[in-house]
């Protein structure tokens, strides 16, 4: 997002058009290769007793064993991608679209907006490390449930650019509760041996069908004169991402052990 704030500086839309849209991805595969050292210089937490096991990594031994965290992993992930996805990569197009703001300032709206997000993060985790984790979690899914709708309908007629961007700082606030420790909390709820494959798994389908379709799905509503429904389906997934979340362990299940 800052990437493109910068450029919508320097270059017109056509520049824009022409080539300037190259530049996100350049930075973008740049990213991909720092993190991918990153990635290679991690220790492994699995020892030869977890690889060892002839159920380790398989899909069959997944499901034998863990498909009740599998199932809750699921349920909570879709919500969470679902309004991660709302409030981050639609709401530029939905400032633009419906509510009617140029897209200069839209996306400098969402820079600071994503800039406060980032910094929320490590606040969020050491509140979750006091109030536990699960009740971050509730925490969540709740205000999720009850916050969406007015939020999104406050933005439908903003005029104001700082209170838009409040209104959007107020929902990443909410979705801060599950960012924070998503990644924890989901390998909490699986064994070393099947940890990798329990977590990525239930992200990739959950991230797939829910968050990645956010935009298609709000779009698509939008232009069938819908678009108050998108908000009806935001809210009941974050009401089902709560309810999936009252299954979580009040003490963590795996990890502790784990050495």
């Amino acid at each position: 997002m800052l990437t493109v704030v910068i450029l919508q500086q320097f270059l017109d839309e056509r520049e824009l058009r022409a080539w300037g849209w190259r530049i996100p991805f350049a930075v973008g595969a740049g990213a991909a290769v720092i993190s991918l050292w990153l990635r290679r210089t991690l220790k492994e937490t699995s020892t030869a007793e977890t690889r060892a096991d002839h159920e380790a990594g398989s899909v069959a031994g997944l499901f034998k064993h863990h498909s009740a965290a599998f199932i809750t992993v699921l349920g909570y992930t879709a919500g969470g991608s679902l309004i991660f996805y709302t409030f981050t990569t639609y709401m530029q197009k939905y400032l633009v679209n419906t509510a009617g703001l140029p897209a200069k300032r839209a996306s400098l709206i969402m820079t600071g907006a994503l800039f406060l997000f980032m910094l929320m993060q490590p606040l969020f985790g050491r509140l979750a490390d006091r109030i536990g984790r699960r009740a971050s979690m509730l925490w969540f899914g709740g205000l999720g449930t009850l916050g969406t709708l007015p939020i999104l309908l406050a933005l439908k007629t903003v005029t104001s650019p700082w209170v838009a961007f409040l209104l959007i700082t107020l929902a990443l606030a909410i979705v801060s509760f599950y960012t924070a420790i998503s990644g924890l909390v989901k390998a909490e709820m699986f064994p070393p041996q099947v940890r990798a494959l329990g977590v990525g798994l239930s992200y990739a389908l959950a991230n797939a069908l829910f968050g990645g379709s956010a935009e298609y799905v709000a779009l698509n509503l939008k232009s069938r004169g819908l678009e108050s429904a998108f908000y009806g389906y935001v809210t009941a997934m974050m009401a089902i991402a709560f309810l999936f979340s009252l299954r979580l362990p009040k003490q963590p299940t795996y990890l502790q052990g784990d050495h």
